[in-house]
């Protein structure tokens, strides 16, 4: 077996709830960790020790930063291990202080945990006995609060223990796929993009079908699902293409043919839906995911949320429903794909002059009774 000099150890929360089913989360999460690991080219171990995974590489600095797009994971900390003797873990502590960017007027705090109840100090003793050899080298002041300039951790297992200065947030969530298979409508736009990578840390395989109208923003919708899959360990993102003016452009000419053009976007929608239903019978999904939020454009009303989903086969999920523009660029950028969508894009050639943004679900059902005789004249 290869012997690294490093080690990362990474941490869970949701996970520790799932019961009988937590070995399953737990396997997944291992196996999503070495995923990500191998496509970033660093050579690593991933073990399981208690409630705590150990990744042992020789650049856990590069092992760290990766496995922050890896949703299940709630922290990661670069840790030290040493033999378990005091003078060992207060060796190891001024190390990883020192590495953490001490300066002089910092505060320090120590947070021990014994999970081997046969280590002759308590957890208490061990804060008290490490920060007093700290402040006695460096002569830092002390902050027993979660606003001291750093923390260092010591955890004390039976034949070593861990110390360490760093705590990196994690992605959260859950391990990708454990969730199921959801079809997410997506343009290279703000939206559709977001709403994908908060079904993803939710556990979600996303499979990301667009309706391209150019070439321009079909390799953006490309470039963006590179970006997804960057998040996506435990799923390879295999994006749909499908053609916008083929799945719109007859129910568009109904509707302008019935004067009844500014019902146009919403039964666009309700045929993209039905498109992606399709797929989802095809790779056997659980659900379609649209980049709705509430009120920021014409279909997006709570009268045409209504029409869009009446009748679909399929659950519809809208993770931004509740979200304004301002979180979504925020999640954007936090994300990495906020560059390829902010940049402009044509106006959709079905959009009419006045929308309808607050559609009677009775004169919804009417029309829709119409364009079906309509559609049975012309068969």
């Amino acid at each position: 077996m290869t012997s690294f000099s490093g080690l990362v150890v990474g941490r869970y929360g949701e996970i520790a709830l799932k019961g009988k089913n937590q070995p399953r989360f737990r396997r997944q999460l291992r196996h999503n960790l070495a995923e990500c690991l191998s496509r970033a080219g660093i050579e690593a171990q991933v073990q399981e020790t208690g409630r705590r995974l150990h990744v042992r590489t020789d650049d856990p600095e590069a092992a760290a930063q990766a496995l922050t797009r890896v949703f299940g994971l709630t922290s990661l900390s670069p840790a030290e291990p040493v033999p378990t003797d005091m003078a060992a873990i207060e060796g190891a502590a001024l190390r990883q202080l020192q590495e953490d960017g001490m300066r002089p007027g910092d505060t320090i705090r120590v947070a021990a945990r014994r999970a081997f109840k046969g280590f002759p100090l308590t957890s208490p003793e061990i804060n008290r006995a490490v920060g007093e050899y700290l402040v006695g080298e460096t002569g830092a002041g002390v902050d027993l609060s979660d606003q001291a300039d750093h923390t260092v951790g010591v955890e004390v297992h039976e034949d070593h223990a861990l110390v360490y200065a760093r705590v990196i947030p994690g992605a959260g969530g859950l391990p990708v796929p454990m969730a199921g298979r959801v079809v997410v409508l997506m343009s290279a736009g703000l939206d559709s993009p977001v709403a994908a990578w908060m079904m993803m840390k939710r556990g979600c395989a996303v499979i990301p079908l667009h309706f391209a109208g150019d070439d321009e923003g079909t390799d953006r919708f490309r470039a963006i699902c590179e970006v997804l899959q960057e998040w996506s360990q435990g799923w390879r993102i295999e994006p749909i293409i499908v053609s916008h003016r083929e799945a719109l452009e007859d129910v568009s000419r109904r509707l302008v043919d019935c004067q009844a053009d500014r019902w146009t976007c919403l039964f666009c929608k309700r045929a993209m839906i039905a498109e992606a239903q399709a797929v989802a019978r095809q790779h056997h999904a659980h659900g379609i995911v649209l980049g709705d939020s509430l009120g920021q454009v014409a279909s997006q009303t709570l009268e045409n949320i209504r029409v869009i989903s009446s009748g679909a086969e399929y659950p519809i999920y809208r993770p931004l429903i509740g979200v304004d523009k301002v979180e979504v660029m925020a999640l954007a950028r936090k994300i990495g794909t906020y560059d390829l969508s902010a940049q402009s894009q044509p106006a959709c050639p079905y959009l009419p002059d006045r929308p309808l943004t607050q559609a009677s679900f009775d004169k919804f059902l009417a029309l829709q009774e119409h364009l079906s005789g309509l559609a049975s004249d012309e068969t």
